[in-house]
């Protein structure tokens, strides 16, 4: 698979703000709003739906091959989500974190529950908004090549999307605190060569086999497999500000996607780089 033929997509998380700019736990209202209004998948835009937080939705395009394309659909599902949210007397806002303090509600879902459950302070302080990336891949093969040859890249898709710099109402004197917040998950992170996709599912079932994460759907490295979708998922990204920086992200994902494959491709070997080193270039 090569470009242009390499789809791209974008899920974007954003916070719901009250009248008076707090962030506030409505999203369960926002969602009966788009289920009403017989809300559908495959319209641009894409999917619009909840997360973690009450005070959070999330957007995902539909699959996207042109640039231009991309950015409308990003439009788009920004557009739906204020719509979702302006019926609850809220408005979305594209930020990273709070710059207000605020209380994280968690979403009634059970498996979010489960999280606050198990994972503590790490998963209800968890109000944090990011920008995902897939990236269209052959198969399970190439996926991995990218993983192995990509996570040198990552720190600065990172500094490109940093929106993030307050937390609890205070300057955190971080670009992207997001990336901070996000770090406490036993599995988020840059990741070591996998070298082969028995490689990488072997990572993942031993992380699972412990307990240290609940499932393979925990898996928050800063690139990883798709469990859903053929594709190489990059979740380095605070979610950006504006649709169009969002739209840079992607292209400059989809073109590190597309290079790693061509030199996987030629036979040319993953670099080593350690993971101690790919964590500072993120601090």
């Amino acid at each position: 698979m090569t470009s242009p033929g390499r789809t791209m997509g974008v899920e974007e998380e954003y916070l719901l703000l009250g009248a008076d700019g707090v962030p506030t736990a409505v999203a369960g209202a926002a969602l009966k709003a788009v289920e009403e209004s017989g809300g559908d998948q495959d319209v641009p835009g894409g999917d619009v739906g909840g997360e973690l937080k009450q005070q959070q939705l999330e957007t995902g395009t539909r699959p996207c091959t042109d640039l231009g394309e991309l950015f409308a659909e990003l439009r788009a599902a920004r557009g739906r989500a204020q719509e979702a949210a302006a019926s609850t007397g809220a408005r979305i806002a594209a930020l990273g974190t709070s710059p207000v303090e605020v209380t994280a509600v968690s979403s009634p879902n059970p498996r979010y529950l489960e999280l606050n459950r198990r994972f503590g302070l790490t998963a209800r302080e968890q109000l944090t908004c990011g920008c995902h990336v897939h990236v269209g891949v052959a198969d399970e093969e190439e996926g991995v090549a990218v993983l192995d040859r990509i996570g040198r890249w990552l720190p600065v898709l990172l500094a490109l999307s940093t929106n993030s710099p307050f937390w609890h109402g205070a300057d955190s004197s971080y670009a992207s605190y997001r990336s901070q917040v996000w770090s406490r998950w036993p599995s988020a992170g840059p990741t070591a060569l996998f070298g082969s996709p028995a490689g990488y599912r072997e990572v993942v079932e031993q992380m699972v086999a412990t307990g240290t994460i609940m499932d393979a759907g925990m898996v928050y490295f800063d690139a990883r497999l798709s469990q859903r979708y053929p594709t190489v998922e990059v979740r380095v990204a605070d979610v950006c500000l504006e649709a169009r920086d969002a739209a840079l992200v992607a292209a400059l994902a989809r073109g590190l996607v597309e290079t790693a494959a061509g030199e996987a491709r030629r036979g040319e070997a993953a670099p080593p780089v350690r993971v101690e080193l790919l964590r500072a270039a993120t601090w």
